[in-house]
């Protein structure tokens, strides 16, 4: 009798604490993400990007940097090449800016089809089509534009980028009107 009593014991013993080692992996919150929270993280992704794309506040080259992760690896695809790391994006960001961005007058960052995917509460995707119509230093109207796809991670209650890819519509590439 004690020996059968062991062998149930012992039956019964694996699957509970297998259960509870598998319940203790689990995250903390692993409820299903409502529609309202997901409404609430694809508005807050947009308005961390229009914020930081509002040209008419100083400082623009810190905050395009400042949607990125400040530390750890950051993945960049744009233009052809490719940075893996922060400081290489800074310097990325920082030539585009010094190039093209602060020869344009009156820019005016549009955000066209969003699209966001939540992953987890604190992971999603967001790809997008935006333009930036401006005037050129010799007064002509022009547009800058394309899709970009992020992935984004909260990490301290504060979203970032860490990785991310840019496609530049055709015109925006263009060397210029064909004669």
């Amino acid at each position: 009798m004690n020996k059968l009593f062991r062998i149930r014991s012992s039956v019964l013993i694996f699957p509970m604490l297998a259960l509870s080692i598998v319940s203790g992996c689990r995250p903390a919150d692993s409820s299903p993400i409502t529609i309202t929270e997901r409404r609430a993280i694809a508005a807050k992704l947009e308005q961390l990007v229009t914020e930081a794309y509002d040209f008419s506040k100083p400082d623009v080259g810190k905050r395009l940097l400042a949607l990125y992760a400040d530390s750890g690896r950051v993945i960049s695809a744009a233009g052809g090449r490719v940075t893996t790391t922060h400081d290489e994006l800074q310097a990325e960001i920082f030539r585009f800016w010094g190039r093209v961005g602060r020869n344009m007058r009156q820019p005016r960052f549009i955000l066209g089809s969003n699209y966001v995917d939540i992953v987890t509460r604190d992971a999603a995707v967001m790809t997008f089509t935006y333009s930036i119509p401006h005037i050129t230093p010799q007064g002509t109207a022009h547009t800058v534009g394309g899709a970009w796809t992020t992935f984004w991670r909260r990490n301290g209650g504060r979203w970032m980028i860490v990785q991310e890819h840019l496609s530049d519509t055709p015109e925006s590439t263009a060397a210029g009107p064909s004669v």
